[in-house]
């Protein structure tokens, strides 16, 4: 049998169906998801958040992983590939500033979303995906073997390649969430993250948790006076329509610091006092700025390739080879 497997794969050496056949023979059997591809590229130190320890990966393996965390995998292929891409150059962009994060000292990157990228291990793999754990697994390597090595960058540097679960049908410009004005991180058009499941929803808040997290007085206000003149205003916006600033109880708040301390999906909302509670309708789930996973699958979905979803989202940039 092993004769047979190496003229198999000595006979395929020069063909892009390898990382098919390797995906095959080893995605079933003993059951570890990642062992037994050959996956190359340099290597990566990851910190991982939850067991405080330093692993250190190829990078195309800790891809796979972060892809699996990152993007449903459901997804068409083709918004995978992206998904892939936009993570590598995120990774690699890491790793060329060196280990002297002070989050995570002596390792590029973290697992913490909320800091770096999301990664899941091969056991979360096979309890999130179940009886589909080993398809699952071999459609997001193939998608990350199939883009080996492609990275975005704008005029020959690597860029910042941010993204977000769900726009409000269009995406954010830089400057309106980090201030910092981004010639690739423009605002586009994203129509087809109105059919994600998180593209509108609705949140009750009360009033007293928003005096905790805002350090407003809300609560002490008759309810009966919000009738007449609401405490709660937008005082300005975007230029895609979202919130950018928020006067509460007379007080101006930042759409994103509102979003954040609230727990908000989005910061393109309205808001209304309604009672007890302050309403929020929210449209879009994440920042807003780059690349729409959501937008990602609408657009793979009607049959666009990686290379056009990426071009779609991040402005004037190309797509080059690290390595191979």
């Amino acid at each position: 049998m092993k004769k047979l497997i190496l003229w198999l794969l000595l006979l395929l050496a020069s063909t892009a169906a390898v990382p098919l056949l390797i995906l095959t023979l080893f995605s079933h059997g003993d059951g570890e998801l990642m062992d037994g591809i050959k996956y190359g590229g340099p290597e990566i130190k990851v910190f991982n958040s939850k067991t405080k320890e330093i692993m250190t990966l190829p990078l195309e393996k800790y891809l796979v992983a972060v892809v699996a965390a990152e993007m449903p995998a459901e997804f068409p292929s083709e918004a995978l590939k992206a998904q892939a891409v936009a993570a590598r150059s995120y990774a690699l962009k890491k790793m060329k500033g060196g280990l002297n994060n002070q989050l995570h000292p002596g390792a590029h990157v973290c697992t913490d979303y909320n800091h770096c990228q999301a990664w899941i291990s091969p056991e979360e793999m096979k309890k999130r995906w179940g009886k589909k754990a080993p398809d699952y697994f071999k459609k997001i390597t193939q998608a990350v073997l199939d883009t080996k090595g492609i990275v975005l960058t704008f005029q020959g540097r690597l860029i910042e390649p941010v993204y977000h679960s769900t726009s409000s049908g269009r995406t954010e410009n830089s400057e309106d969430v980090w201030q910092a004005e981004i010639p690739y991180l423009r605002s586009t058009a994203s129509p087809w993250d109105k059919k994600s499941p998180k593209f509108m929803q609705k949140i009750s808040i009360p009033l007293e948790e928003v005096d905790r997290k805002l350090g407003t007085d809300l609560s002490a206000v008759p309810a009966s006076t919000f009738s007449h003149s609401s405490p709660v205003q937008i005082i300005d916006y975007t230029d895609t329509g979202r919130a950018k600033a928020v006067e509460i109880d007379g007080r101006v708040f930042s759409a994103q610091e509102i979003r954040e301390k609230l727990c908000l999906p989005s910061t393109a909302f309205t808001c209304r006092i309604d009672g007890g509670e302050i309403i929020f309708i929210t449209k879009g789930y994440g920042h807003g700025v780059g690349m729409s996973q959501y937008g990602a699958k609408g657009m793979a979905e009607e049959g666009y390739t990686y290379q056009e979803i990426l071009k779609h989202y991040y402005t004037g940039i190309s797509l080059s080879r690290a390595y191979r």
